[in-house]
């Protein structure tokens, strides 16, 4: 049974049409840039959440897409949808207007359907720059039918604190919160229109995410909290990365750094590939950013239903996926449809073994009875007549676990030897789905650098 987690924190929502100031309202609360901002209308298009802060009391805020009556296109329709699921999920509903603007019509039609709601309603009108001082044009929006309006200016931080107070002021009663220790950080990464987000949408039940057929829909890296039978998981839905070519609007470099971002964050990341196109160049670029970042990696080959399969199908496949990114070898893969749910259920104990594996710490005492053993069945190499010598190895860091080797002389330590070692321990522990790093240090024997002259 699976459910959205972390609901004993109250909600807000923040609504409103496009290039009303929203985002930078929400990125201004948060004290940080999670949603994008542009001044170019529309630009978030799906919900965004952060934890705020006021007066002692924590809540989830969340920025949504701009509600645009007027238009009819697919995305205008499903960003309209995401409004209103975070519209049923608020305790608190802030309206965010344009005072230079003053009322249009579809603030009208906003305001209409939240009275419906039901819901304290905090009407904020923002860009309202000369706070403080008589601005008449501000009464018209009494007529919104929605209380007193809040002038505020998100870009110069003026009147954030009433509105924060009023927040405050209508948040539900404080409940026990729940313990996300144990959650673990999934970055659903891969090229644009590999169906990311059509994969969280079938984990979550529900339409959490715009899917559209339109590559690059979203734009910002978007978290949604999620319990199950496996565990509590944060879902990071990322923007397709694009080749550097293409990144040519400020939006879309953004998108790029925000999935940077959201890899950098997550415990596991789970690598999309389009089982009709196999691994592109995109995939090795977007592949490598993970194995860089020291992620574990799990690879879901995506639209499996759709591929035409013969006996054997899936060995081919699956050696010539690790042949086209030899690095991730260690990733496990699992081909999945998340159109259909083929295997999706199966993502969760690989997600469990890999963030596990990660986050792996072997004691000193072991880890030297594998090195013994490895250095036995294969000698160290020797250079002009001078052989490596390994002491010992210890751990230094976990996620990725680290190792560090202490030896004679680096330069006789070859990238063939220490790739055996690695293998040894991967045979050893396991360390499915994630990197390993070695680090070389120098130990000078006894004797060696004492004589000064």
């Amino acid at each position: 049974m699976k459910k959205v987690i972390n609901m004993s924190k109250p909600m807000v929502a923040i609504v409103g049409r496009p290039n009303v100031g929203k985002s930078t309202f929400f990125n201004y609360i948060i004290g940080k840039r999670v949603s994008i901002v542009e001044d170019t209308p529309g630009v978030t298009r799906d919900r965004v959440y952060g934890e705020a802060s006021w007066r002692g009391r924590n809540f989830t805020l969340i920025d949504t897409g701009g509600i645009d009556f007027s238009e009819e296109d697919d995305i205008s329709v499903q960003m309209k949808q995401q409004a209103d699921i975070a519209i049923s999920m608020a305790d608190v509903i802030l309206f965010v207007t344009d005072a230079k603007q003053g009322i249009t019509s579809s603030d009208n039609e906003i305001a209409l359907m939240l009275r419906k709601s039901n819901k304290p309603i905090i009407l904020v009108c923002n860009k309202a720059d000369n706070y403080g001082k008589d601005s008449p044009e501000i009464y018209e929006f009494y007529n919104l039918g929605l209380g007193d309006p809040y002038r505020v200016s998100a870009v110069n931080a003026i009147g954030i604190g009433d509105v924060l107070d009023a927040i405050y002021d209508n948040l539900p009663e404080a409940q026990e919160g729940e313990d996300d220790s144990l959650e673990i950080k999934v970055a659903v990464i891969g090229k644009p229109n590999v169906g990311k987000s059509s994969l969280i949408n079938k984990i979550l039940g529900e339409n959490r995410l715009i899917v559209s057929n339109v590559a690059g829909t979203t734009r910002d890296a978007i978290d949604s909290n999620f319990e199950n039978q496996y565990g509590k998981y944060v879902l990071i839905d990322t923007a397709g990365l694009r080749r550097h070519s293409k990144v040519d609007e400020k939006i879309e470099k953004y998108s790029v750094a925000r999935t940077l971002l959201a890899i950098e964050r997550a415990d596991v990341c789970i690598l999309m590939i389009d089982a009709n196109e196999g691994v592109t160049e995109q995939d090795t670029k977007i592949a490598g950013e993970a194995h860089e970042a020291g992620k574990g990696v799990i690879i879901a080959v995506n639209k499996w239903d759709e591929y035409e399969k013969t006996n054997g199908t899936l060995e081919k496949y699956t050696k010539a996926v690790y042949e086209k990114i030899p690095y991730l070898s260690y990733a496990p893969i699992l081909f999945i449809s998340a159109k259909t749910g083929q295997r999706v259920d199966k993502l969760f104990s690989l997600i469990n073994k890999v963030a596990e594996q990660n986050a792996l710490r072997v004691s000193t005492s072991v880890l030297n009875q594998v090195l013994a053993e490895a250095v036995t069945v294969v000698q160290p190499p020797t250079d002009k007549g001078r052989r490596l010598k390994i002491y010992y190895m210890t751990q230094a860091t976990t996620k990725p676990p680290t190792f560090v080797v202490f030896v004679n002389d680096k330069k006789l330590f070859h990238f063939s030897y220490e790739r055996y070692l690695v293998n040894q321990l991967r045979k050893e522990f396991g360390l499915v789905g994630t990197p390993v790093r070695m680090i070389v240090r120098e130990k000078l024997e006894k004797g060696e650098g004492s004589n000064t002259k």
